[in-house]
């Protein structure tokens, strides 16, 4: 595998709006449709995206929250999800954001990370687990959404990051399974609540 690198990434938007066919994709649209199941009707307060890309689920979760953060680390991305999210104006924005990097608000209810985890390196993915964990409130949800299967540009094996993201966090969780093909994974996970001890 050879790592795509940031300015990888503003090429590719800069020369395609949608280089994966994730507005008109079968498969992609499945994915979606289990992301939306795994954040739940709503309304909900503060939801925060990381690695937006075009912002073709961005439109989708801005349906369901109140407030959208959703973040893109390209100015060529940051620009579609903008354009994705013109309708909903009112409520979602789109942010340049690289991470790991201090998220926009303190808090969120929902963080939905999709297609991220596997282009980070060891490192900045350890830290953003800890910002991750710090950042979504007590009883707040956390969407995952990442291929099981490696492409030649990921920094790191598909299989299991899932798992070893959460484990970095070092909180624990109750997750469940939305959703998993042969090529993808989508799970919902709540931080798991502890008893007090009398």
């Amino acid at each position: 595998m050879k790592p795509i690198t940031l300015a990888g990434f503003e090429r590719t938007f800069s020369n395609d709006s949608d280089p994966w066919r994730t507005f008109s994709d079968h498969d992609e649209a499945t994915k979606r449709a289990a992301i939306r199941h795994a954040i739940g009707a709503g309304p909900h307060g503060r939801i925060l995206e990381l690695a937006a890309g075009n912002g073709s689920n961005s439109r989708m979760i801005a349906a369901r929250a109140l407030r959208l953060d959703a973040t893109e680390a390209t100015a060529a991305g940051t620009r579609l999800v903008g354009l994705a999210l013109r309708n909903h104006s009112h409520r979602a924005r789109a942010i340049r954001l690289a991470v790991p990097a201090r998220f926009p608000r303190i808090r969120y209810d929902i963080i939905v990370i999709a297609e991220l985890l596997y282009y980070l390196s060891p490192h900045a993915m350890r830290q953003m687990a800890r910002d991750v964990a710090s950042a979504l409130r007590p009883g707040g949800q956390l969407v995952l959404a990442h291929h099981r299967i490696d492409f030649h540009d990921f920094a790191q094996h598909a299989a299991h990051l899932q798992q070893a993201f959460l484990d970095q966090t070092g909180r624990e969780w109750n997750c469940k399974i939305v959703r998993r093909t042969g090529r993808w994974l989508v799970v919902a996970c709540g931080r798991r609540q502890w008893a007090p001890v009398c």
